[in-house]
């Protein structure tokens, strides 16, 4: 696989802040402009899973104005106390009086009456799951992408979500990046002309699990970070980085069960959650998908995705460097966008002209979450929503069936369900028996 599993992808950063709403795109100039919009009055926030993406979250959502972090959970014991401490140093410098609790169980999180919304960043195979259980508990929710571990989680997340009418968002933030929306209005206004191909190049689908068994570190519930997983898998520190407190040293790298076949969807549904997603959009094909999907080995060297209009979108790079990004092809020109990055066949085709921001990773960037913010308070729909979430999320799964079927597999994106599996197999793998003592409902 590629040499980035151990380390993870490099996150670039990228050129100015915005938001998206449901109906189209706002640019703002500075967090000043959010807020009157968020600060009418106090939003309480709880967190799920402490890890290195929910650090960067951390970061973003306590400086909205309005909103006050007042708990979170977490399986390892070395991350509560880490949140703890951070959380309540943010407080101090801002001379704000602020109480935070923490939990390892998820469940006495949601059990408080207080906290309005969550912020859920857990490995993937616990995201619907803890998702659903905080809708019925009556919170909005914010959740990191790729929004479910099957297809049949995402559509019973969608379910609950309409059901218990909380307002979800989807982290997959960009969208709310100003070179990817420019590259999306180009596509839908028709200044390439014709879209004949997309090649979205995310990386490699999931390998067998192959670390090395280590020992349990005795402030972490392994039991409860498997969770529903059905087999057990034994533990080693680059499942569930280790971090330090005295000195204070961060994770070094992404936690790599993302990886590994059976715990996570590899880069599939990593990085597609990101370019798939970005490639949906520009295509019109939101709450919509494919029709067929080819694993890597089926008359293709890359993975390949087949809309019912005759547009071909290929996990396969654009450039020598191997991009994480989507080059759109149309008759009259080309777009290359990612993050940090566009070209385009035509210089009318640029965006405009910015100021580079360089203040920090791409992930602390927090348009994103102020969007969501907004939504909770508007009790409208924020720039990634439910359904959105699940139609990108449900191309990745798609592609990782075909891969591990190892062959082309039809799907009707209306009705959601498979045509010509004769065998089941392709419908087999929309889902998992999660193991004795855990349910999705």
């Amino acid at each position: 696989m590629e040499n980035q599993i151990k380390k993870g992808v490099s996150r670039r950063q990228f050129i100015g802040t915005a938001a998206v709403g449901a109906a189209g795109v706002a640019m703002f100039s500075s967090l000043s402009a959010f807020t009157n919009t968020v600060a009418d009055s106090e939003l309480k926030l709880g967190f799920i899973g402490m890890g290195r993406q929910s650090m960067f979250l951390l970061n973003g959502f306590l400086q909205i104005p309005g909103v006050t972090v007042v708990a979170g959970c977490d399986v390892y014991g070395i991350k509560r106390k880490r949140f703890e401490k951070r959380v309540k140093a943010f407080y101090a410098k801002a001379g704000k009086q602020a109480e935070v609790q923490t939990y390892e169980k998820f469940e006495e999180l949601l059990a408080r009456k207080d906290i309005n919304a969550v912020v859920i960043a857990v490995p993937d195979h616990s995201h619907a799951r803890i998702a659903i259980a905080a809708c019925k508990a009556g919170k909005d929710v914010y959740l990191e992408k790729p929004m479910t571990f099957t297809i049949k989680e995402g559509q019973e997340l969608r379910k609950v979500v309409h059901e218990t009418k909380r307002i979800f968002g989807l982290g997959s933030q960009q969208r709310s990046d100003p070179n990817f929306q420019h590259a999306v209005k180009m596509v839908q206004s028709g200044a390439l002309g014709k879209i004949e191909k997309v090649n979205a190049y995310v990386g490699a689908p999931p390998r067998p699990y192959d670390l090395p068994e280590e020992a349990i570190p005795a402030d972490l519930n392994w039991d409860l970070w498997q969770g529903s997983l059905p087999h057990p898998f034994h533990f080693n520190k680059e499942l569930d980085p280790p971090i330090t407190l005295d000195p204070e040293k961060d994770e070094e790298f992404w936690g790599a069960w993302r990886w590994y076949q059976g715990m996570g969807g590899g880069f599939t549904t990593d990085w597609g959650a990101h370019m798939f997603d970005i490639a949906q959009w520009g295509l019109g094909m939101d709450r919509n998908g494919p029709i067929e999907a080819s694993p890597i080995g089926d008359g293709t060297e890359f993975m390949q995705f087949k809309y019912a209009n005759g547009v071909i979108m290929t996990s396969e790079p654009f450039d020598t460097a191997k991009t994480k990004g989507v080059k759109f092809i149309g008759k009259d020109g080309w777009i290359e966008v990612a993050r940090g990055m566009f070209k385009a066949s035509n210089d009318k085709l640029l965006p405009p002209a910015k100021a580079k921001d360089d203040t920090g990773p791409y992930e602390t960037k927090i348009p994103h979450q102020v969007n969501f913010i907004e939504a909770v308070r508007g009790r409208k729909d924020p720039a990634v929503p439910v359904e959105i979430g699940h139609s990108s999320c449900t191309v990745c799964n798609l592609g990782n069936i075909a891969c591990e079927l190892k062959r082309t597999v039809k799907w009707n994106p209306a009705t959601e369900k498979f045509i010509d599996d004769t065998d089941g197999a392709a419908t087999k793998l929309m889902h998992y028996e999660y193991r004795s003592g855990y349910s999705l409902l």
